[in-house]
């Protein structure tokens, strides 16, 4: 079997990554759970040769990257026909390995996925800095894939994308949309923003904010009346918060925290978790920027948040112990489960037991 037959093989049985790892068989992954094909462990040469067809498939000079020693590289690439994958490519115990994502044609429709209205209603803002965060392979470039796709819908303007790689093609629909890829397109993020803010922006995808120089222009493109996106890999909206914050050096705290505190809008922080019946669901927190919130941003009070987006139910805010909580409930993962992805795991456990879950 080629390559293109198995990356077809791959899609047809929903397959969302695959790996190219020499001393193991070839392996994907399906509903969070790892199926290793019959065939014996691939050895180093193995691996070199479906690494080296992964780069003429996308057309890529496999050359470069063995001449120029890198130590791994991201890229996407599309078979007609069949769909559109996301490599990386890396050494390892000095052989080559590759992961490849699989990525349908197509965007995601929110139903599929899981997402519910409470989520998309992030495509409502018209300014400031939305964050989607979770672990990798947790679904957020997923999400905004759906947010974006609404947007192109339902609005007008300019909707600006800068992924690394670009995984999901929006065609124009009522607004132009611009996709930039990282390093093909432009070299960083940060160069790709600063370009953007002289494009006539009106929404900003950035597909993750990596350092402080990145934050920094999306908290200060967020105050000049853009509406930016972007991700990061982080549970919970006080641990973002957070994260943020410490990016930056004791001095710089401070002002960082005040920006934040007055362009920040919403944070939606989503996990997968196992279900049941051995598929997987997502599970959200949201968390809507209020008063009371940006006061505890200001006031280095992030540890009172989850207090404030628990009460915040009818401003459409949710915990994730609370979406755990209602899942079990619900009995579509188990209460084991639930401990295993809590934030607040002993006041989660006091909670399924009083409801006798």
């Amino acid at each position: 079997m080629n390559l293109e037959q198995f990356l077809k093989s791959m899609i047809d049985v929903r397959a969302s990554d695959i790996f190219v790892i020499a001393g193991l068989p070839l392996t994907y992954q399906v509903d969070g759970r790892q199926v290793r094909s019959d065939a014996g462990p691939l050895m180093p040469a193995d691996t070199e040769a479906m690494v080296r067809a992964i780069y003429e498939v996308a057309g890529r000079p496999f050359e470069r990257f063995a001449e120029l020693g890198n130590h791994d590289e991201d890229f996407s690439f599309a078979l007609p026909g069949v769909g559109r994958f996301r490599a990386n490519v890396f050494r390892q115990r000095g052989s080559l390995g590759a992961v490849v994502r699989v990525i349908p044609f197509g965007l995601p429709d929110p139903a599929d996925f899981g997402i519910p209205e409470e989520v998309m209603r992030i495509a409502r803002f018209q300014k400031g800095l939305v964050l989607v965060t979770g672990p990798a392979g947790a679904g957020k470039s997923t999400t905004l894939a759906c947010v974006i796709d609404r947007l192109n819908r339902e609005r007008s303007g300019h909707i600006i994308t800068m992924e690394d790689p670009i995984e999901y093609v929006h065609r124009h629909g009522s607004c132009i949309v611009t996709q930039r890829e990282i390093p093909t397109d432009v070299a960083t993020y940060a160069e790709a923003l600063r370009s953007a803010m002289r494009e006539a922006p009106d929404v900003i995808l950035l597909g993750e904010m990596r350092d402080p120089e990145t934050i920094s222009t999306a908290v200060t493109a967020a105050e000049m009346a853009q509406l930016i996106f972007s991700t990061l890999h982080t549970t919970g909206a006080a641990g973002t918060v957070d994260r943020i914050i410490d990016a930056f050096p004791p001095t710089q705290q401070r002002q960082i925290r005040m920006q934040l505190s007055m362009v920040l809008q919403a944070i939606v922080s989503q996990q997968l978790v196992p279900t049941v019946d051995g598929g997987v669901t997502p599970a959200f927190e949201i968390m809507v920027t209020n008063t009371a919130i940006r006061n505890l941003i200001r006031e280095e009070k992030t540890h009172q948040m989850d207090s404030v987006i628990a009460a915040g139910g009818p401003e459409g805010m949710r915990t994730m112990d609370q979406s755990l909580f209602e899942l079990v409930d619900a009995g579509r993962i188990a209460r084991e489960t639930a401990l295993q992805y809590a934030i607040h795991l002993e006041a989660l456990e006091q909670r399924l037991a009083v409801a006798g879950l």
